[in-house]
This record gives C-alpha cells, structure tokens and sequence, in this order.
C-alpha cells in the first residue's frame, strides 16, 4: 500500500511523515518549492498478532505488512495549471489512498499562505485542485477519444466515452469523482487513468497541542465531515508536531508521554488502520519456525487468490488451505492443541479469507 501525503504549503506534511516513518526530514517555515524531491518512507505495520506469534514460534525471521509513505511536495493553490504539475500529480496518481493534511494550528512563526488558518476554506481548495487536474485529463481523453471515432477506429471507445461523458458532468460542478457511483465495469473502463480526485482519502486535521480533544477542534471536524460526507474520505484530527517528537522517543516514554496528554495511540497505528478501513484492506498471516509473517490483502478475497499473494506457484497449484483464527491458536496454545479442539480447518479454493487467519497452504506444481 502507498500513502501520497498532500496538503497545503506550511500545512505540516513533514512533520506528519516523520511522525509516520520516524525519518527526521528537515521542517522549515518555508513551503517546498515546486519539482522539489518527495520524501519517501516505509512504515512496518503495527500488529500485536505478529508480535505474539513471534513470542510463541521464535522464528528465525518476522516480517510486518509494508505500507509506503510519500511526502509529496509542491501542492499549492493553483497547483493543477501549474507547468510543473506532472511532478506533483503523477506521484499522487501512484499512491492508492490520499492523506490530506489540513492546518488548523496557529503559529505565527509559521505563515499560512493566504495569512489567516481557515481549515474548512483550505479543504476546499485543495479537493478544487484535484478536480481541477482531472476535468482537464476527461476534456483530453474525450477529445482523443471523439477524434478516432470521427475516423472510424474508436468504436471499442464507445463504452469508455459515456463513462468519461459521466465524469465530466461532475467535475465541471466542480465536485471530485469520489462523489460518483461507478459499476465495476466502469472502474475497468476508467482505471488507466488514474483520476485523482477518485483516490480514497484520509483527511487529517492538524491542530496544536492545546487544541487537542477541545470544542473548536470538534466544530472544526464537524465542518469537515459535512463538507466530505459520502465522498469516499476518513476524518479526524492529531497534532502533528506531538506526534514527531513521540515517534523519537523509546516506546516506554513516549506511552507516558500519551498517556500524559490523554492520546490513545500514537498516529502511525491510527492512520494506518484508517487506511486498512478506508481501502478495505485486512491481514492474514502465516507462522513457523522460519518465519511470522502478515500478508495485506482485500477483504472478501478467496483463498486461492491469497496463496498468489505469496507466490504464484502456490497459486497454481493451490490444492486446501489450512485455516485457523488467530484467537482460536491463542486460546489452543499450539497448532497441535488447535488441532485437537478441532479449530483448523481444511478449506477450499472459494474460501473467503478473514482477517487474522492464520493459514498454511497445501499446493503441488
């Protein structure tokens, strides 16, 4: 998984993607120019499962479910027109969901860009972008699409075209495409182009230390909710400058340091498993003496399609897959005891993987 982080110049990307990749990438009171490298880092997944099974098993290696960070800079009002775009956007149409870090933290060492924090007007700016970026790409494809009809070669194109058609009634009001209901076919139809404002996204509210849990906090979010509603799009809110000096603190202070200023977790595990939810994304896991290991898959993905995410050998000669829960394993103590209570399973090709299941997979090639 690839998480592209956008936001506003002086919105605090940085500082949230240190926080994630516990990287110590220079912050300064300046935004990034344009065509400026992107910051890139990979997050191991939390996981308390992997964690416990490497206790029981010992392995002699644990591997945790990868997701990929990119503070992607640059973004700025009037982005979309910009001669330097392709450098922002493409690393955007790369990711598969979106953080959209949005400011509502006051410091006047820190100028805003248009001088005044305005978190729900800097929302909307920026989803404009977005939109903005994607109704020139549907008026350029329509145009290429209806120039080889015009010829008599795009008639294959006809499908494509009432889709874009759809498309671009919506972003001329403005409005991103994540909005739409799109059949699967329609996905198929469109996936090439990699619409920007149809990615999934986490909108993070980035609020000061003082402001963390209050009243304006909450109104703040309740805006944004209303703005985002049925638009595909998390919401919630951390203060990204804590959450960068949490991350390099040892995992003993920095549970004090939470506990102190009464935040649950730290931003890494929430925002990652908002982005499991908010893609639809689950783990299942394999364990022995070699290796613990978690695997991210789709929810509702068949058991034989998740022996492909292995290795495609096992896929193609998938023949049972041994399941059991991984709170049956717990409960049991070994694979042997889970045997005896009869909590592993032999399931076939068709079996809906849940998360947490642990499996182990029978194949002959």
């Amino acid at each position: 998984m690839k998480l592209g982080i956008i936001g506003l110049p002086n919105s605090g990307k940085t500082t949230l993607f240190n926080a994630l990749t516990r990287q110590d990438v220079e912050t300064a009171p300046y935004p990034n120019p344009i065509g400026a490298d992107h910051h890139v880092g990979v997050v191991h997944v939390p996981d308390p499962r992997i964690d416990r099974l490497s206790e029981i098993h010992r392995p002699r290696k644990t591997t945790y479910a990868d997701v990929t960070c990119v503070d992607i800079t640059g973004f700025s009002r009037g982005i979309s027109a910009s001669k330097q775009k392709a450098a922002v956007f493409n690393e955007v149409r790369d990711a598969d969901a979106i953080i959209h870090l949005v400011r509502a933290f006051a410091d006047p060492a820190v100028t805003h860009p248009d001088g005044e924090v305005d978190p729900a007007a800097d929302a909307a700016a920026l989803e404009l972008e977005l939109v903005f970026s994607d109704l020139e790409l549907v008026e350029t494809r329509l145009e290429r699409i209806e120039n080889s009809v015009k010829k008599g070669i795009g008639k294959e194109l006809e499908g494509e075209r009432e889709v874009l058609k759809k498309c671009l009634a919506q972003l001329e009001e403005e409005k991103p495409l994540r909005n739409l209901d799109f059949s699967e076919e329609e996905r198929t139809l469109i996936g090439s182009l990699q619409f920007v404002s149809l990615k999934p996204e986490l909108v993070v509210l980035n609020v000061g230390e003082d402001e963390i849990g209050s009243a304006d906090t909450d109104e703040t979010l309740a805006q944004l909710d209303d703005f985002y509603r049925g638009k595909d799009a998390h919401i919630f809110s951390l203060s990204a400058r804590i959450e960068m000096e949490l991350s390099q603190l040892p995992v003993d202070e920095a549970q004090l340091f939470l506990a102190d200023l009464g935040i649950g977790e730290p931003a890494m595990n929430r925002v990652i498993r908002e982005a499991y939810a908010l893609l639809g994304l689950i783990s299942f896991l394999t364990a022995g003496e070699d290796e613990v290991r978690a695997w991210t898959i789709r929810k509702d993905t068949t058991a034989v399609r998740a022996a492909g995410k292995i290795h495609s050998d096992i896929e193609r000669g998938f023949i049972r897959a041994e399941v059991t829960g991984y709170d049956d394993f717990i409960a049991a103590g070994s694979m042997a005891k889970a045997r005896d209570a009869g909590t592993v399973r032999l399931e076939g090709k068709e079996y809906i993987v849940r998360d947490g299941d642990i499996i182990n997979f029978r194949f002959n090639v």
